[in-house]
């Protein structure tokens, strides 16, 4: 491969851990632990549950796979070896949608952090220039600003940008392990009755669904920042032993934190109470009396959240990259700097996610993402089963145990989970993938054809 289509070995399992921790907890736990609960009740304890379970079946997937072809571009890449160009192409493109809409998401989640932390200082912000039209705005700037800080971060280097992040990713455990301490004296059981006001599965008007199961397709979104190692493959040091380490591991330490945090947050402070709210940890610790550690958590999501960001602009920027090495988007994307970083992909995907971020609202990105997710969940999981029928007898480095099991168990896991998203929600996918679909015959596909003939 040409040096300048050639990303630099930097990385080792801590950054790779760091790294997925970094992405799993933030604005799932922060932010939409509240989404959550408006649509579950207290019941939400056991939509993290199933959400991280599903995440857990398409972790191992993901582990087992992402050892047996170590090269960056995730899902994406994983399709193109396993099933071709043309499947490839629908996962790559569900894959711009989500990690698009991740970056975006989470950008708009911090900045309720921020603008709630500055008007606890006595400096509040207009909501003018805090929330886009859909909250009576005009642009979220802090949204747009983090973005923006995020991708220089990239563009300094690889192994820089995962340092500083494994620093953040211990500044924001900290501070959940905080949130913990002191919401747990003021626990009442009674906030947990009734356990379920909604019901199970998914139901209510379109565009107002409740649920254990609406609430669990939604904060799914708090879950799968592990897909964001995946893309890290090229970069690590030592793919095959890192690259399990790194996933398996981030989803051990992040599902025993949500658990905690959850039952925490519901004991203090009845639901109804939080639902609402952009920074629903804050608001407990201060409707409980504690206001220094509102700030306290205030000030860490403000320095922690944008680790979630790099994670996911991160994986992003590496997809993007792939793809146009590929020739499946403009080649001239993909080149690196001198350090080793694709500093034309980072600007150009920094411009996309700063456009949606500024002007859209969390939960409808959050329902959106989450569809490109699951529809990448599924190719893995499939993936790794064709693999063990094509080719049982490949050295796999990290084995799923009961592949069989878990394979089918991740792919209906996630359908269900598809189909429990807000109907509106589907029908914006199915409409980006008619799209991806003109794309590609239109011109992606020519494209790869006029590269390999050219040799590139």
């Amino acid at each position: 491969m040409p040096e300048h289509h050639r990303l630099a070995r930097t990385l080792s399992w801590p950054h790779l851990v760091a790294l997925g921790v970094g992405a799993i907890v933030g604005t799932g736990i922060l932010t939409l632990i509240g989404v959550g609960a408006g649509k579950a009740g207290p019941a939400v304890i056991l939509s993290f549950a199933i959400a991280g379970l599903i995440c857990a079946c398409a972790a191992l997937a993901y582990a087992e796979v992402a050892t047996m072809i170590p090269a960056s571009g995730s899902a994406y890449t994983y399709s193109y070896v396993v099933f071709g160009e043309f499947i490839a192409w629908i996962i790559g493109w569900s894959l711009i949608l989500e990690y698009s809409l991740v970056v975006s998401a989470v950008a708009v989640g911090w900045s309720g952090y921020v603008t709630g932390f500055l008007a606890s200082l006595g400096w509040g912000l207009p909501v003018t220039w805090t929330a886009g039209p859909h909250a009576g705005g005009i642009l979220n700037i802090p949204a747009v600003v983090i973005i923006g800080l995020v991708a220089a971060m990239l563009m300094a280097g690889t192994r820089e940008s995962a340092t500083l992040n494994a620093v953040l990713v211990l500044v924001k455990i900290a501070a959940l392990a905080l949130f913990i301490f002191v919401a747990l004296p003021h626990f009442q059981a009674s906030n947990f009755e009734p356990f379920m006001p909604y019901g199970f599965p998914r139901s209510g008007p379109s565009g107002s669904e409740v649920g254990v199961m609406a609430a669990a397709a939604i904060i799914f979104f708090a879950f799968y920042g592990f897909d964001a190692i995946a893309t890290a493959a090229e970069e690590a040091k030592n793919p095959g032993r890192d690259l399990s380490i790194g996933i398996v591991g981030s989803m051990v330490v992040c599902v025993a934190i949500y658990m905690a945090v959850a039952a925490a947050a519901i004991g203090a402070l009845a639901f109804t109470r939080f639902a609402d709210s952009p920074e629903p940890l804050a608001l407990i610790l201060r409707e409980i009396g504690s206001g220094w550690a509102a700030k306290l958590l205030g000030a860490s999501a403000v320095i922690a959240l944008p680790t979630v960001i790099l994670a996911f602009f991160y994986g992003q920027s590496r997809i993007f990259f792939t793809m146009a090495r590929d020739g499946l988007l403009p080649q001239g994307l993909a080149t690196v700097s001198s350090r080793g970083s694709p500093v034309r992909i980072t600007l150009f995907t920094a411009a996309v996610v700063a456009v949606i971020a500024g002007l859209f609202p969390l939960d409808e990105i959050a329902a959106l993402a989450n569809a490109g997710t699951l529809a990448a969940f599924v190719a893995v999981c499939a993936a790794m089963l064709v693999l063990r029928r094509r080719d049982p007898g490949a050295e796999r480095k990290f084995r799923a145990p009961a592949a069989m099991l878990i394979g089918p168990a991740g792919i209906a896991g996630c359908l269900y989970l598809f189909w429990s998203l807000p109907a509106k929600t589907q029908l914006y996918f199915l409409l980006w993938n008619l799209i991806g679909l003109a794309v590609y015959a239109l011109w992606a596909q020519r494209q790869v054809a006029r590269s390999r003939t050219a040799g590139v």
